[in-house]
């Protein structure tokens, strides 16, 4: 399968991550993507961008080393089921949003809690991905995860970086088995990310590949694997 672009990505201003913009794009452009999208974290996540941070970002040039860029933010479920970020950025100041649960900003809550909270964040009509959706820390009910997914206009990840570090991301690849499955009964679309937190992992599908390859998943539920199928899926209400 031919990949044509990696939808979630992290720069410098995330904290934690270690290329530039310019750099994360000269990766893209090395692995032969026709479009990066960077995907800061968004305020809950210790020490990452300050809202201000999206404000500016009409400013930076929408194509670099060749690579068309889309700039969006990784969005975390918080506690009650509502997104840490404001309007005003969700609406107005970013192309898409992913929403994440991630532990930092998160306590589980139960498996149908959990899948409760994220739930009630895919809802929010600017929100077009869901984040390794993977992790047996805070486990979820799949089958409802992908119905909503369906139901919302929501695609599920699959994400390369959960299967190289799985010590973190409990039982992450039975996991996918699972939703994967039931996106395929579902005729659900998902999307493949890197989560790359380094120049040198953007494009980085490999892993993942192995897996969509062993279980003969269709390709026409992969939206990067058109830079117009996924423009098509996020323009969508």
């Amino acid at each position: 399968m031919n990949f044509e672009l990696d939808m979630h990505t992290h720069t410098i201003a995330s904290g934690h991550a270690y290329g530039t913009i310019r750099e994360m794009a000269q990766g893209a452009a090395e692995k032969g993507l026709k479009l990066l999208g960077i995907t800061e974290h968004s305020p809950s996540m210790p020490g990452t961008v300050e809202d201000i941070y999206y404000c500016n970002l009409h400013l930076v040039p929408k194509r670099l080393y060749g690579v068309e860029l889309l700039f969006g933010s990784e969005i975390n479920v918080l506690q009650d089921g509502t997104l840490d970020i404001p309007g005003k950025v969700l609406n107005n100041q970013i192309d898409y949003g992913i929403v994440g649960i991630h532990s930092c900003c998160y306590k589980d809550a139960g498996r149908e809690q959990n899948t409760d909270n994220l739930i009630s964040c895919m809802k929010h009509p600017r929100i077009k991905f869901v984040s390794h959706p993977d992790d047996d820390h805070t486990p979820l009910n799949y089958e409802r995860l992908v119905q909503a997914a369906k139901e919302y206009h929501v695609a599920l990840e699959v994400n390369n970086s959960s299967f190289l570090k799985p010590e973190y991301r409990w039982n992450c690849v039975e996991n996918y088995r699972t939703m994967l499955s039931l996106c395929r009964q579902y005729d659900a679309p998902i999307i493949v990310d890197s989560d790359a937190h380094d120049p040198s992992w953007v494009g980085c599908f490999e892993e993942a590949q192995k897996l969509l390859t062993e279980i003969d998943f269709p390709e026409e539920l992969v939206l990067n694997r058109s830079v117009a199928e996924v423009k098509k899926f996020i323009a969508k209400a």
